[in-house]
């Protein structure tokens, strides 16, 4: 995108800070990884080599908030960002990049996620973080121990977690919340890099709805980890135990995902949700 196209700069609803939308990487933004010299993947072949030469999760999560590697994805985040906001959120500027993980980087617990929010994390520049997905989530994380407060509402307010650090099966807002088989197979090395970069203190993942579940036992694969056969079948509450290369076990929990559809309808409960997020 030129910046010709970018609306005039907006105030961060907590720093106050003026920013472009998208948000230009290395320009201040709360928990920005980036920088103006963090390499950009433009194709598949780049986010392999980029994802496997990422010294960190730092380095990690800098590379994830530039990639440009699935056309279609960039151009809608990028449209919602600079065309498409929600009325309530007119005023201020979105993020419009890929949303990197968030959390303890030394962390024994991942919590694997589908794909930001159009006007969540694609706004925020956050994992689950301001919108009613994240609500319920960061309550119950807060209620378990995890979260140092039980809201999420921007990037900068405040908010830690200790022990446990959230990712994506895919890193941009997709349409209609569906990326397609090519932008999950795409965005896939970031996955694998975290999963590598977590193996030696990693005790267990909570994998939330049936495409996490799918990715997070994909990852485990190609790391070269043992996993059950016939491939664990996803479901609430469901539990398979998998196995580094180095014989260490890694439990995986499967949890229905926080959407608003399954809140909203009783499909998942505040107990149901702290019952497996006790189990990690």
């Amino acid at each position: 995108m030129c910046p010709a196209a970018m609306p005039n700069p907006a105030q961060h609803p907590v720093t106050g800070g003026l920013f472009l939308s998208p948000v230009p990487p290395g320009t201040g933004w709360p928990g920005d990884p980036a920088t103006a010299e963090t390499p950009v993947a433009a194709t598949p072949a780049q986010v392999r080599r980029l994802a496997k030469g990422a010294d960190g999760i730092r380095e990690l999560d800098a590379r994830i908030s530039v990639c440009r590697a699935c056309p279609r994805l960039v151009g809608w985040r990028e449209s919602v960002a600079t065309e498409g906001r929600r009325a309530a959120f007119a005023d201020q500027p979105y993020w419009g990049r890929p949303g990197p993980s968030f959390g303890d980087p030394d962390a024994e617990v991942l919590i694997v996620g589908l794909a930001p929010a159009a006007n969540g994390t694609n706004r925020t520049g956050r994992m689950f973080t301001g919108d009613r997905s994240g609500d319920w989530l960061y309550a119950a994380l807060h209620r378990a121990g995890y979260a140092s407060q039980p809201t999420s509402v921007a990037s900068g307010d405040g908010l830690v977690l200790t022990g446990l650090r959230i990712v994506a099966t895919v890193r941009c807002a997709p349409p209609a919340n569906k990326p397609t088989t090519e932008e999950k197979a795409t965005c896939a090395p970031w996955l694998d890099r975290d999963l590598e970069l977590s193996e030696p203190r990693l005790r267990s993942m909570l994998a939330l709805g049936s495409i996490a579940w799918d990715a997070a036992l994909g990852a485990a694969r190609r790391r070269g980890w043992l996993v059950p056969r016939p491939k664990p079948k996803f479901g609430h509450g469901a539990e398979a135990v998998l196995r580094t290369a180095a014989g260490h076990p890694v439990r995986l929990v499967g949890s229905y995902h926080v959407s608003q559809q399954n809140t909203f309808t009783g499909k998942l409960t505040e107990a149901m949700l702290d019952d497996v997020i006790g189990r990690l």
